[in-house]
């Protein structure tokens, strides 16, 4: 009796995230934020200090605050109360707040030796490399949420992105205002983003009456 034409066995391929974890990257809480900041100043850290903040305020994608000029937030001799950029991602300017305490950091780093002369904010140690990139920053985030003890597969340059909006909705349940400071042209990709579910837009529903 022939034997049937049966398929050919091929070895399956490893899952390429198996053992990882994936999905969306949590936002640092308030005590986190705090936790990093005091770890930063007591080694001295300048510019992770000064990275670090203006990461949170701005709420800038890891590629536009890798490129920032000093001229972004930088005039007339002091540190601006806000700035505007042209993102890269969408080329739409977005706006972002910089609050005192990051200026104080931004003002320290600016004074520091390596920054004389320096068009870019967070300037490359190599010639062909303006400014770090983003993988650079990358590192840094990993190096910053391990020394307080978290997971570092569970964080990632947008935890730093999504760290400030998240209160910000928490708060005041202004999907508006987070698009607005998130530079999203549509709402759609805000909800997505914050990761807005139904029990959110419910408890929202029932603070408002009418």
């Amino acid at each position: 009796m022939p034997a049937a034409n049966l398929p050919a066995i091929r070895a399956r391929r490893p899952v390429w995230n198996k053992g990882r974890i994936v999905g969306q990257k949590r936002p640092l809480m308030p005590k986190h934020v705090w936790a990093i900041r005091v770890r930063l100043e007591i080694a001295g850290n300048t510019r992770g200090l000064a990275l670090f903040n203006l990461a949170i305020d701005s709420k800038l994608r890891g590629c536009d605050l890798v490129r920032l000029m000093v001229a972004d937030v930088y005039a007339a001799g002091q540190v601006k109360e806000r700035a505007s950029i042209i993102q890269s991602k969408t080329q739409k300017p977005v706006r972002f707040e910089i609050t005192e305490g990051t200026r104080m950091s931004l003002i320290a780093w600016l004074q520091e030796p390596v920054m004389v002369g320096s068009r870019h904010l967070w300037p490359g140690r190599f010639h062909d490399r303006p400014h770090i990139s983003p993988r650079q920053y990358a590192r840094l985030v990993k190096g910053w949420v391990s020394s307080i003890g978290l997971e570092p597969s569970s964080y990632g340059t947008h935890s730093m992105r999504r760290t400030k909006v998240a209160q910000i909705y928490r708060k005041t349940g202004n999907l508006r205002a987070v698009q607005l400071l998130l530079g999203h042209t549509k709402m759609d990709s805000t909800v997505r983003y914050l990761g807005v579910e139904l029990e959110d837009a419910l408890a929202i529903a029932e603070a408002v009456e009418i």
